[in-house]
């Protein structure tokens, strides 16, 4: 059984219908209706203010829907690790390419357009990405906060709320226009990236970001080999770490989170798909 089939299950058992979903959670009846007929997949599972309030209203014990979740969304991240990458959507390349630093704009398009959804391409829009979410997560349950983003994109508070939720769970398998135009378009002002060290300068929207630049350096870090929480969970998240190679594993072991933050499985995820382009081990 997964989130669509038992949360169908307890409005019928209850008598209740998806605009008592909707209210509760306070998003639109739209979302719920889309999540139900699974053309949205349900959010992650930390996302407990929405499976909190979801729970409460369908009689649920705790962490039985985020459960749930968690195993839908493992399965399907399977799916699209295995298969070949595809195109961004027009929208958002074009998008993502208009914030661009001007100058660096021609040759990054230039690499961009070589593949369907190459290296370099899928680097700079997942650490744009990890930015912008690492904002919206800190700032979610600020009301003010989601009031001016959505002025910002033009919206209103209740849809701002819902592009919160899907944009929370965007990746750069799955990111769409609507993405974009909700989050990426009104927090990145600009973007630069050093083609020859892949370093990466973000410049956030200072209406929106208190901290408005951020920059990134793709390098190996130095130091003892430490084999923390995070990456015991990479390597048994066999969807994550299946492919990964010993000499692979041991490269991983020597990374840290530069955010000073605890390294996470996404983490060592990334860094693997990082440590496997050929674009990051090119000489002038």
């Amino acid at each position: 059984m997964d989130v669509s089939q038992l949360v169908q299950q307890k409005l019928n058992e209850l008598g209740l219908g998806q605009r008592d979903l909707a209210d509760a959670a306070e998003v639109s009846e739209s979302y719920i209706s889309q999540l139900l007929s699974r053309k949205k997949m349900p959010p992650a599972p930390e996302r407990t203010d929405i499976y909190d309030k979801l729970g409460s209203v369908l009689k649920l014990p705790a962490g039985k829907l985020a459960g749930l979740a968690d195993v839908q969304r493992r399965q399907e991240l399977s799916k699209k690790i295995q298969s070949p990458p595809v195109p961004l959507f027009k929208e958002v390349r074009e998008l993502l390419l208009g914030k661009c630093k001007r100058e660096k704009r021609r040759p990054v398009r230039a690499i961009f357009e070589k593949e369907p959804f190459g290296e370099l391409e899928r680097l700079i829009t997942q650490k744009l990405l990890d930015v912008v979410k690492a904002l919206a997560r800190e700032e979610l349950n600020r009301e003010n906060w989601l009031r001016i983003v959505a002025r910002e994109s033009g919206r209103s508070y209740k849809q701002m709320r819902v592009a919160v939720l899907e944009f929370l769970d965007a990746d750069v398998f799955n990111i769409t226009p609507d993405t974009c135009i909700a989050f990426l378009d009104p927090l990145i002002v600009s973007w630069d990236v050093d083609l020859a060290s892949f370093g990466l300068e973000i410049v956030l929207n200072r209406k929106i970001a208190p901290a408005h630049l951020k920059k990134f350096e793709f390098v190996e870090a130095g130091g003892p080999s430490v084999k923390g929480p995070g990456l015991q969970e990479f390597l048994k998240d066999r969807s994550l770490s299946g492919d990964a190679t010993p000499e692979e594993v041991e490269f991983l072991k020597q990374l840290h989170s530069r955010s000073g933050r605890q390294a996470t499985a996404l983490y060592y995820y990334r860094e693997l798909q990082n440590l496997r382009d050929p674009l990051h081990f090119r000489r002038k």
